[in-house]
């Protein structure tokens, strides 16, 4: 018999498909178990991957029942006062803590935030909007296009889990969004009765755990997934219930060490593939800090037998799988210099492990690109959103490395103290959804890894983008003035233009040909952060030109400047192709929101970088792309196509392999008693 009742969806991990979810009351820190089986088993994940495209229209079918039957009963408390509002939503308030959010439950509450937020944001949800947070509320992604509103979205299933007594976690992309949509959207949850919390970088224990309290909590992933690993060190593993109980009784002041999260009950991710899919390369690493001085040696020595060693002869350098290969020549030579330096380099594992590591920072790691040099210190870049990552540093060494690669002062390695990826902590969510402009490239992906079905949301009006014919340079230098004259002429014309690039230093390029044409603009990337906002709020400006990484993309919205819409909307300059599709496509996705004209138009090279770190701009496709007409502009968009599924591929593997990984990893701590 199939058990579709509230205990099979917490087992699943989300709300039962005609039912209700409800927050657990007995436990203080609840989370879902780790599945038992092997969740990379090729057959198991294909049979649920395909289970779930079947249950995908059904779901859809259902959702649109539930879409009627909420614009039907918004009719109705749209006649209702003030005071006659307030009272409907006290008297679902207490129905959904009592039964969960039933379909009869988040309908009657979907309609009451709707006219909620009417009354006092001034924003009427649109039936889209709708269909979107219901998916959310029925455990799957909804794939909206950009600009279709999904913070505004995301309030309904938000609202509604809220008011059934269920913490919620909003969780996004950066502080800077967390913040931005917590307080544009307060006043509509304290209308309703809901508190709200913002969690920033920087915020001390007690601080958090207060905020960890309030009903709906905004926090970047980051953040979360920190706090959450910090809780474990404190637990000392997984959390028991007995004794968190027995804790809470000694101090029930919470002054020493109690966790400060109360557990992971619902998770709404907002660009869910770019928390899930594109940062779940990388495991999370919660540490404590070795000694400088030993590690400035150790970095030193990894550079000076690095340097002793010769490529094709030593070693094979891989740059499409971003890795170093010794040869049997280069480890004898190790070998020789090793047992001459005596100590942990007469250790085979650890001097080839070191110099590996020196020839990937030599090699692989460039100043611009993963990291730049601020106030003497190396400092991360987000490649995915082009920010800075202060307080994040590379394990194994790596940082020091690259320290030393730039003659900068040599910091303390970190020791491991917890860890864990992405994909194990939100599976840990009794019930995770999520939405974001571009899902169905990595459907399969979030079905067999996170369970989560991805629902496609219509736009609610017609789409008014333009898509301009891609011009392709044999060169980079060649592109970045076509580019500067391209924004100068369009500037000229009255529209504004946001040129989009990979990388601080091709952003930096892109600013001195626009200088050396005299075309004033504004460069916003990971040096200059702190001028995001009033960078971002001129860019919709007549004639205003601005050049940015991957800060300018997700989440950002570009309104629109007076007159400017009549002149055609803003135009978007894609000048690199980025490992993945969906990068590119929410770049375009500044232009042309909420039916807006606007246009977009890639101007590429053939020394773009995804070629090169593919191997993809080599052989007989890249010497027809090189031809003039429709040929070459054909073999173009086949050849960058084909380097960026290439892209994809290694990413996709390389998730897989750090997946099953810590998997095994969680397994052996487990054994040994010891936190993850």
């Amino acid at each position: 018999m199939l058990d579709t009742g509230p205990v099979a969806a917490e087992k699943s991990g989300v709300a039962p498909a005609g039912g209700a979810f409800l927050a657990p009351a007995l436990t203080l820190y609840p989370e879902r178990e780790e599945p038992r089986h092997h969740w990379l088993d090729p057959a198991e994940n294909v049979a649920r991957y395909l289970y779930g495209r079947l249950m995908v229209p059904v779901l859809r079918l259902r959702l649109r029942v539930l879409l009627l039957r909420t614009v039907w009963r918004a009719r109705g408390i749209a006649a209702l006062d003030d005071a006659g509002l307030d009272a409907r939503i006290e008297r679902v308030r207490r129905k959904a803590r009592t039964d969960g959010l039933t379909d009869a439950n988040l309908v009657e509450a979907f309609a009451l935030i709707r006219e909620t937020s009417r009354r006092i944001l001034g924003l009427y949800h649109h039936k889209v909007q709708l269909l979107g947070a219901l998916a959310m509320a029925r455990g799957a992604v909804a794939e909206m296009e950009t600009g279709e509103g999904k913070t505004l979205t995301a309030t309904l299933t938000v609202g509604a889990a809220g008011l059934a007594g269920i913490p919620v976690h909003v969780v996004t992309v950066n502080d800077y969004l967390a913040e931005r949509d917590a307080a544009t959207m307060q006043p509509l949850f304290d209308r309703l009765g809901l508190s709200v919390g913002v969690l920033k970088h920087g915020i001390p224990p007690p601080e958090r755990r207060r905020i960890y309290r309030r009903d709906i909590v905004y926090a970047s992933n980051k953040e979360i997934t920190f706090d959450y690993l910090r809780d474990r060190v404190k637990l000392g593993g997984p959390p028991q219930n007995a004794a968190l109980k027995l804790r809470q009784f000694l101090d029930p002041m919470g002054q020493g060490e109690l966790p400060v999260m109360r557990g992971l009950h619902f998770a709404i991710v907002d660009e869910a593939d770019s928390v899930l899919i594109d940062e779940a390369r990388t495991p999370l690493i919660l540490s404590r800090e070795t000694d400088a001085e030993s590690e400035r040696i150790w970095a030193e020595t990894a550079w000076l037998l690095a340097r002793q060693m010769f490529e094709g002869r030593h070693y094979k350098l891989h740059r499409r799988e971003r890795r170093i290969e010794l040869t049997d020549r280069g480890k004898a030579r190790l070998e020789t210099l090793g047992l001459q330096r005596g100590g942990i380099w007469a250790n085979r594992i650890r001097r080839e492990q070191a110099v590996t590591q020196a020839l990937t920072a030599r090699y692989l790691f460039t100043r611009g690109d993963q990291y730049i040099v601020s106030d003497g210190k190396v400092v991360i870049v987000d490649e995915y959103t082009g920010r800075i990552m202060e307080e994040r540093s590379w394990n194994d060494g790596m940082h020091q490395l690259v320290e030393a690669k730039e003659g900068v002062e040599i910091t303390p390695r970190k020791d491991v103290l917890a860890r864990i990826t992405y994909q194990r902590f939100f599976r840990r969510y009794r019930h995770l959804a999520g939405m974001t402009g571009t899902a169905r490239e990595v459907a399969s992906e979030l079905s067999t890894v996170y369970r989560l079905n991805v629902v496609s949301i219509p736009t609610n009006a017609r789409s008014k983008r333009r898509f301009q014919r891609m011009q392709l340079f044999p060169t980079a230098a060649a592109r970045w003035r076509a580019v500067a004259e391209r924004a100068l002429a369009l500037s000229r014309e009255g529209r504004p233009v946001l040129i989009g690039t990979r990388s601080v230093e091709a952003s930096e390029q892109a600013s001195e040909h626009l200088h050396e044409l005299g075309a004033e603009h504004d460069l916003l990337n990971a040096r200059n952060e702190a001028e995001e906002a009033g960078i971002i709020a001129r860019a919709g400006e007549a004639g205003r030109v601005t050049v940015a990484t991957n800060m300018a993309g997700r989440g950002v919205d570009i309104a629109l400047g007076e007159g400017v819409a009549e002149r055609g909307g803003l135009h978007v300059i894609l000048t690199e192709r980025h490992d993945s599709k969906r990068i590119d496509r929410q770049l375009v996705g500044r232009t042309a929101r909420r039916g807006e004209p606007g246009s977009s138009q890639p101007m590429l090279s053939l020394q773009d970088g995804i070629l090169e770190h593919t191997s993809a701009g080599k052989g007989w496709l890249a010497t027809l792309a090189r031809m003039p007409g429709g040929i070459g502009r054909l073999a173009a968009r086949i050849l960058f196509r084909r380097a960026q599924k290439r892209a994809e591929r290694n990413h996709a593997r390389a998730r897989r392999i750090l997946l099953d990984q810590d998997r095994r990893l969680g397994t052996m701590l487990a054994f040994s008693g010891k936190p993850e």
